[in-house]
């Protein structure tokens, strides 16, 4: 299994590329801004060819480059049905502080043509992969995690899996929610039935910063212990 990632323009967004291995097809995870030269690299050095882009969450900072990375490999876009406005209309998910810089230059943004919705707990089969599909709203009311097996397609059976976290989840931190759409109370939800019931093992690609794993969160980060302490 291959799995790569960078970060991406002025925000650090990390952009990932999964495939089941050199030379096949792959997906596409969070193209920010200026990600799409990086996406283009990782599909040369690796022979891969894109088929569809997840998208965790409708912030521009997660979705600049969605439908030019779609468009130019013919790709599906996945958005959770609550986000797909953004996708159009990004500034609606953004701080006056954000909007107010970006509207220093012209910049437009449109559905990519083919866009397809995804729901809680839903399986997706793409590029040869399998994703779990987890609603976790509160960082946006779209927010979604994507978990993938890893171990066996690895060679690594200490890891059960990867979940791409978007803004759910940080090393030692979970996403802000003084957006719009952002709701403190329904993080902590979230937190509590997708994170907190999932293996130790599990290994964490958020949206922005290092990766980490369930177990190092949920015995350090301070969201968590509280939520352990608590009834949320």
């Amino acid at each position: 299994m291959l799995i790569a990632g960078f970060p991406a323009g002025p925000w650090g967004t990390n952009c990932y590329v999964a495939a089941t291995g050199p030379g096949s097809e792959c997906v596409v995870i969070d193209p920010g801004k200026d990600a799409a030269d990086g996406v283009a690299e990782l599909v040369r050095e690796h022979r891969l060819k894109p088929v569809a882009v997840l998208v965790t969450h409708g912030h521009v900072d997660h979705m600049w480059c969605v439908a030019p990375v779609a468009g130019s490999y013919d790709a599906t876009a996945w958005i959770h049905p609550e986000d797909r406005h953004l996708l159009a209309d990004p500034m609606a998910g953004m701080s006056p502080e954000t909007t107010a810089m970006l509207l220093g230059g012209n910049h437009t943004f449109a559905e990519p043509d083919d866009v397809q919705e995804l729901a809680d707990g839903q399986d997706l089969e793409l590029a040869g992969l399998r994703f779990v599909v987890d609603h976790t709203p509160g960082h946006t009311r779209g927010s979604v995690t994507f978990r993938t097996p890893y171990g066996e397609a690895a060679g690594q059976p200490e890891i059960s899996e990867v979940m791409f976290s978007g803004d759910l989840l940080f090393a030692g931190s979970i996403g802000r929610t003084d957006l719009p759409g952002g709701d403190h109370p329904t993080i902590l939800r979230s937190l509590a039935s997708k994170v907190l019931t999932l293996p130790d093992d599990v290994v964490v690609l958020p949206g922005h910063g290092e990766q980490t794993s369930i177990g190092r969160e949920r015995a350090t980060n301070p969201f968590l212990l509280d939520l352990q302490d608590a009834d949320v």
